[in-house]
């Protein structure tokens, strides 16, 4: 009855989804019917709707919609999903809906869907779908706390993780599990699960029978992966007989600050970790972006590029530009280019200098270094000699916004592998560093001010971090 139940409401929720893209495009198209010199007129949108094969093409494009949302996870049980998540996936989903609707347009030459319309279209989509999904997970957080729709789950396992769980699930009554609790043979540590007033149903040799005379819609296993490995494949083939959903705590190896989603290769699933920014469309954003400002200060900046070059060579013997190896994105190497502000030979008078090094760690600086010009100084201080960068990022080397990349020389210095972290990600012109005093900073603090952005980046982040740099380089902050 369940079963028939859920099949029910699943074909429901298909017919709803399907009705509120109707209803997305039949409310943008009325609002731009009703704007005079938009796009369309009534006439045509009547005469639209007459024609047989657009309702054939309407129903295909309803077919590959419905599609997209099933691919997105939309009829797919998601209790611990967080709201934001639920929209992240609806905006994805409208997305992909648009991009189509636009490509089947274009291919059979509907003028009525004009920019203006899929604008539309796209906002009335996202909006009504994610607001539903949040509505439905609202209405459904209520039915689960009068006692309805609820799930039995059952933990395998009594130590720190599994309780961690249990925590988590009795502290959110509206996702509704039912915690029914714990198996475990005898071992110390299964004290401190009694004294929290946890219930242990069986030990490991009894599972088989619990399962076969109670009612149990989940099993979660919490036991460690290399003493436990065999136990764990057979208590997951036991849920597989039974046709019980088995559950696994991604954090397999206590990697504090990894993030991870689950992939499908083969029709096998794998669990992926992986720590700073996910990948996804907010990275395809910042790649956008990157494109769209680098692009527009090159051509904006342009003379000031061809002033600076024809100043440097003048002011002092050697080319324009420099270029320095540098270690980027997960160790790859590249070629970084900045207005030289130094003499030609600088590299080779460093180790003269190396006594004079006025920071910790294996990066290099002093305030008066002998090598930097006159008008390099002045360059420095504007920052107008790192603006050739925006041809790396052009390129693809580096980011707006990310870690600063490093010589090789100092990368080798590198002591700690935590600290090499930071190169996960794409460097950046700028970064938290660079707003924040840059050469009055110290390694250790600098090295963690970079892993500090990883963990909490977001595009809003960008934004602000790139807000601060104007003000920062007007003021010449820490510029050395």
């Amino acid at each position: 009855m369940d079963a028939l139940k859920r099949r029910f409401l699943i074909g429901v929720l298909k017919l709803f989804y399907s009705a509120l893209m109707v209803m997305s495009f039949g409310l943008a198209t009325l609002l731009l019917v009703s704007e005079e010199g938009r796009g369309v007129t009534p006439s045509v949108f009547l005469s639209m709707r007459i024609k047989l094969s657009n309702f054939v093409i309407f129903a295909a494009l309803l077919f590959v919609w419905h599609l997209i949302f099933t691919a997105c996870g939309f009829f797919e049980s998601r209790r611990l999903s967080t709201s934001g998540s639920l929209v992240i996936d609806a905006a994805r989903a409208t997305t992909l809906a648009t991009i189509t609707l636009l490509v089947v347009t274009r291919l059979i030459k509907i003028s009525m869907v004009t920019f203006g319309f899929l604008l539309l279209f796209w906002a009335i989509s996202s909006a009504s779908v994610a607001l539903s999904r949040i509505a439905l997970r609202y209405f459904l957080g209520r039915v689960r706390l009068r006692g309805h729709n609820l799930r039995h789950v059952l933990i395998v396992g009594t130590n720190s993780r599994a309780m961690e769980f249990a925590r988590k699930i009795e502290a959110r009554p509206d996702l509704g599990y039912r915690l029914l609790g714990f198996v475990d043979d005898e071992w110390p540590g299964q004290q401190e699960c009694l004294q929290n007033s946890y219930t242990v149903c069986c030990n490991f040799a009894g599972l088989s029978e619990y399962l076969r005379h109670n009612v149990v819609d989940e099993v979660a296993i919490y036991l460690p992966l290399r003493s436990f490995y065999e136990y764990t494949s057979k208590v997951a083939a036991l849920c597989n007989q039974h046709g019980i959903t088995v559950r696994f705590g991604s954090d397999l190896f206590n990697l504090k600050v990894a993030h991870s989603y689950a992939d499908d290769l083969d029709a096998n699933a794998h669990i992926t970790t992986f720590s700073g920014p996910p990948n996804g469309w907010p990275v395809l954003v910042k790649r956008a972006l990157d494109i769209a400002v680098s692009l527009t200060l090159l051509i904006l900046l342009a003379p000031l590029f061809l002033v600076v070059a024809l100043l440097i060579p003048l002011a002092s013997e050697g080319p324009a530009l420099f270029r320095q190896e540098r270690v980027g994105l997960n160790k790859r190497r590249f070629l970084i280019y900045k207005f030289r502000t130094m003499v030609a030979n600088a590299d080779k008078m460093l180790p003269d200098l190396e006594m004079f090094n006025e920071v910790s760690g294996p990066v290099f600086k002093i305030k008066n270094d002998p090598r930097v010009t006159p008008l390099g100084r002045f360059l420095r201080r504007t920052s107008i000699d790192e603006l050739p960068q925006l041809f790396n990022v052009l390129k693809g080397d580096m980011s707006m916004v990310g870690p600063r990349p490093l010589p090789v020389r100092d990368y080798e210095g590198f002591s700690e592998d935590w600290q090499r972290r930071r190169l996960s990600v794409r460097p950046g012109i700028t970064c938290l560093w660079q707003v924040n005093g840059r050469s009055t900073i110290g390694f250790e603090k600098w090295m963690q001010l970079d892993l500090q952005y990883m963990d909490e980046w977001s595009l809003w982040l960008d934004l602000k971090i790139l807000a601060r740099t104007v003000p920062a380089v007007w003021k010449g902050s820490g510029a050395a």
